[in-house]
């Protein structure tokens, strides 16, 4: 897939979802006027607006619509239109009451809300296709248009319906999957419990049972979940690229862990035009620019490394969270510029203008309530003007230092229940690793397991992959063997792609180029710690888990003082082939991390960063146009930040010369002479 940027912008894309049909039209040229004043580029418009184009089965009303466009494009701002399919309309419902979602426990979601969607219903495919085709038809060539929404955040509120028509969709998509009955009892480990089935109309989606339900089966039918609204949202996509040739189809991503665990982005991330992605700060999390850092990144990722899109972020508070924190002064400018340094084409939001009813009426947007007296409109101004002076970042790519392999499946199976300890957590543990490599300056690539040594990082980590095919094993084997270093923390290798624990001892897939065996888990009671001691009198502290190794090649670096596996190994180094391996066997902190991190990441020949401040990102971006330094100041304190070599800072216009001064709460971004 190549990049394909919004058809008809030049520069990065600024500006947010725009609802008009919550407004008298006598708004619309008001909003317009605004707009063009805080310099927005783009709106996202007509996602939620099925009920307003086909009021009635059948009768179309494109009046409103086309008056929006043609209002849009006389004042150059580009249009993100939407195909509505994320709400269905009520009289949708009352004549197909079978395509609403039914709970794993047997509960029918109503209609009054969004996103009551059974992916495998019928009507809805069918519904869902006439009105895209309709938009196609009438707008895929307006001059306004730079690309095709299609939906809205696959996956939430709901992706998983266990009605009957899903069920029966299920048998489909396991014939397809596992070819023949005997195959998929043996993938789904069916002489267990008796569960064996001897005909496809057996087969029931995992719905509530009296215990635990089958762990193979559920993470099928959590593929298959994921798989189906795929197929929903290629059915539109290839509508609209046969109907509206060369304008960009997306759909907006959730790509943080803290967001949608349902989606299999990878899967994904192939199948859009651009990567676009909804991001909202967690606000009362400690550092949570570090959370936004990883989801930036993470996009970037999905999207192979190209340039993608925030296409969602909020001003302020949203009102969804249990206390809507709004952000300090200076905060959205640093937010919406970190999805930039991190590969972003520009910082769109929700919404537009604050909406004075419905379930959001209480989030922060472009135009709040208190109009344009106010700090948010002025940091909005503030904001359009700055992404106009960054207009050749536009394409360029994010510079990356290291590799971290990242496995939604993986995620989904080692959630499921009857693990050794309730307090694995493979969220927790990816979210540690990446802040310990942000507190240490590397930008990270996210890769698939079976590709996370492909594009010659120096360092690969690994912070939680329960879920390790045979395949993503040897991929790991040949790129330490062939000089690459690697870090894998504990509960890693062990089961295969249908949760069967790979053949003797753990950890399975990653045992032979980790050079040890886990004879045993130690998983530690609630609240208690080990104490690790390490080379020159170094002390780490551990808790959650430990590990009984026993040691095939790998070397001691750390060991347990104490605890369950006292004396014995905790944290091993393993020469394999050019390169070497590290293996984790407890849960370190973030701070308890970096010493284990600095130990790999010099065996890796990665410099070290120390002369950089604390919370203050330095992140390249290099292209055609230049090489751009990203300086992000998150402190309360001027910080100083060595550069490779001189430049011209864009936002104010000055020069840098090898050290910028970078005003607490500021950002900058300098374009290198060389």
């Amino acid at each position: 897939m190549s990049h394909a940027a919004p058809r008809g912008l030049r520069r990065l894309a600024f500006g947010g979802d725009y609802n008009p049909e919550q407004w008298p039209e006598e708004v619309w040229r008001e909003d317009v006027a605004l707009m063009r004043e805080a310099g927005v580029t783009m709106v996202s418009v007509g996602i939620f607006s099925w009920a307003r184009l086909e009021p009635r089965e059948g009768s179309l009303d494109f009046g409103w619509l086309d008056r929006l466009l043609d209002l849009l494009h006389a004042g150059g701002i580009r249009v993100d239109l939407g195909t509505p399919t994320v709400v269905p309309p009520a009289w949708f419902y009352r004549a197909h009451p079978e395509a609403l979602p039914v709970s794993r426990e047997g509960v029918t979601y109503e209609f009054g809300s969004r996103g009551a969607i059974c992916h495998s219903s019928p009507a809805y495919q069918e519904a869902a296709a006439r009105i895209t085709r309709a938009l196609a038809e009438r707008y895929g060539d307006h001059p306004a248009l730079a690309m095709w929404h299609v939906h809205n955040e696959y996956g939430v509120p709901v992706l998983e319906c266990y009605c009957a028509t899903s069920a029966a969709h299920f048998r489909r998509w396991l014939a397809e999957r596992h070819g023949t009955l005997e195959a998929l009892n043996d993938a789904w480990g069916t002489t267990f419990w008796g569960q064996a089935y001897g005909d496809w109309e057996e087969i029931q989606p995992p719905r509530a049972t009296p215990t635990v339900a089958n762990p193979a089966q559920r993470l099928d039918f959590a593929r298959f979940a994921s798989d189906s609204a795929l197929a929903n949202f290629r059915r539109e996509r290839d509508l609209l690229r046969e109907l509206s040739p060369g304008v960009p189809v997306t759909t907006n991503f959730m790509v943080s862990p803290t967001q949608c665990d349902s989606v299999d982005y990878w899967a994904w991330g192939g199948e859009v035009d651009l990567v676009t992605n909804d991001h909202y700060l967690v606000a009362e999390e400690d550092r949570n620019h570090v959370n936004l850092a990883m989801a930036a990144d993470l996009s970037r990722s999905v999207g192979g490394g190209r340039p993608w899109l925030l296409l969602e972020h909020s001003t302020s508070a949203v009102n969804w969270q249990p206390r809507g924190i709004a952000k300090a002064p200076g905060e959205m400018a640093r937010n919406s510029l970190a999805h930039v340094a991190r590969g972003s084409d520009g910082a769109m939001f929700f919404q537009w203008r604050a909406s004075r009813f419905g379930a959001e009426k209480f989030h922060s947007a472009m135009l709040p309530h208190a109009g344009t007296d106010s700090r948010i409109w002025r940091e909005v101004v503030e904001l359009g003007a700055d992404l106009g002076r960054l207009a050749d970042v536009r394409g360029t790519r994010t510079v990356a230092d290291v590799a971290v392999a990242w496995d939604w499946q993986s995620w989904w199976a080692q959630k499921l229940e009857w693990r050794p300890s309730q307090d694995l957590d493979t969220r927790e543990r990816a979210e540690a690793y990446y802040a310990a490599l942000f507190d240490r300056h590397l930008t990270v690539d996210f890769a698939h397991p079976d590709a996370a040594g492909s594009a010659g990082h120096p360092l690969v980590v690994v912070p939680a992959l329960y879920l390790a095919t045979a395949a993503a094993g040897a991929a790991l084997s040949r790129y330490v063997a062939d000089g690459g270093t690697l870090l894998v923390s504990y509960f890693s290798g062990i089961v295969d792609e249908h949760d069967a624990v790979h053949p003797g001892p753990h950890p399975g897939a990653l045992r032979e180029v980790l050079g040890l065996r886990v004879e045993e888990f130690q998983p530690l009671r609630a609240g208690q710690e080990v104490r690790i001691d390490g080379p020159d009198g170094a002390r780490l502290r551990g808790d959650v888990w430990a590990e009984t190794l026993l040691l095939d090649g790998a070397e001691p670096v750390w060991r347990y003082a104490d605890g369950p596996a006292a004396g014995g190994p905790a944290v091993t180094r393993h020469a394999y082939g050019r390169g070497a391996a590290w293996y984790v066997s407890t849960r370190l902190d973030r701070a308890d991390l970096d010493p284990v991190l600095a130990a790999a990441a010099a065996d890796a020949g990665l410099a070290s960063r120390d002369d950089l401040p604390h919370d203050v990102e330095v992140v390249r971006r290099t292209g055609e146009t230049g090489t751009f330094v990203f300086v992000i100041n998150h402190t309360g304190a001027e910080a100083k930040v060595p550069l490779a070599s001189p430049g011209t800072e864009l936002l104010t216009g000055t020069r840098a010369d090898a050290r910028l001064a970078v005003p607490a709460g500021a950002v900058r971004v300098v374009r290198l002479d060389d």
